[in-house]
């Protein structure tokens, strides 16, 4: 019996939270974004954990090693432990969104064809994108290669299937030939004024650049 393998969206905003469910994902998610020492007041603020939940939870990830404890009369402090292999880990989750926008462009360099300009705009882009946010960009074909050619749109798909799986959200995409890049850019259409203005170049020429080239 075969099937389809499904994959989780990613949660960019909340990604500790997403993998480490419940209270100790979001005490975790408050400490590693911070170097400084927190009290047990402020990290339950901070958190949305009750006082007392924190008060439970802090002694095991003390226990753990991902967190230290030091005494402060009248109180204690608290601080993440990068060096730890499992702290790694959770540092790791906390740059989900940087390290997508990384190897979505690396994934490129390994397609033969290879196209002009990869733009992400929209909720990953802003960094507000969560488990219901698709990955929305921009691919810009090259004048070389026709919109039909057969390996363009293999290796086209391919890159799509492969963020997908990197990320576990849907991909959409928005394909343009290099030489409509500078009329579309200068049509005044909300969707593409967003995307000069906040999408993120992942592989290729920035599209500033296609805008000042004139269509041959």
């Amino acid at each position: 019996m075969s099937g389809t393998w499904q994959t989780r969206p990613m949660d960019f905003v909340r990604p500790v939270q997403t993998l480490i469910p419940g209270a100790q994902g979001r005490i975790l998610a408050v400490l590693a974004e911070t170097s400084a020492e927190l009290n047990l007041r402020s990290i339950a603020r901070l958190s949305g954990v009750s006082l007392a939940h924190t008060s439970r939870v802090m002694p095991v990830l003390v226990a753990l090693g991902v967190v230290e404890r030091r005494e402060a009369p009248p109180s204690a402090l608290f601080r993440f432990v990068p060096d730890n292999v499992a702290s790694r880990a959770i540092t790791a989750l906390t740059r989900a969104r940087q390290a997508v926008l990384v190897e979505m462009g690396s994934a490129v360099n390994h397609l033969e064809c290879q196209p002009t300009s990869v733009v992400v705009f929209g909720s990953l882009a802003s960094g507000k994108a969560d488990s219901k946010s698709d990955i929305d960009v921009v691919v810009v074909r090259p004048r070389s290669i026709d919109e039909d050619d057969v390996t363009w749109r293999q290796d086209v798909e391919t890159w799509r299937a492969r963020v997908g799986r990197l990320a576990g959200n849907r991909v959409e995409m928005i394909e343009i030939a290099e030489e409509e890049v500078p009329r579309s850019l200068a049509g005044g259409q909300p969707l593409w004024a967003d995307i000069a203005r906040e999408g993120v170049l992942v592989f290729g020429t920035p599209l500033a650049d296609l805008r000042e080239r004139r269509s041959a």
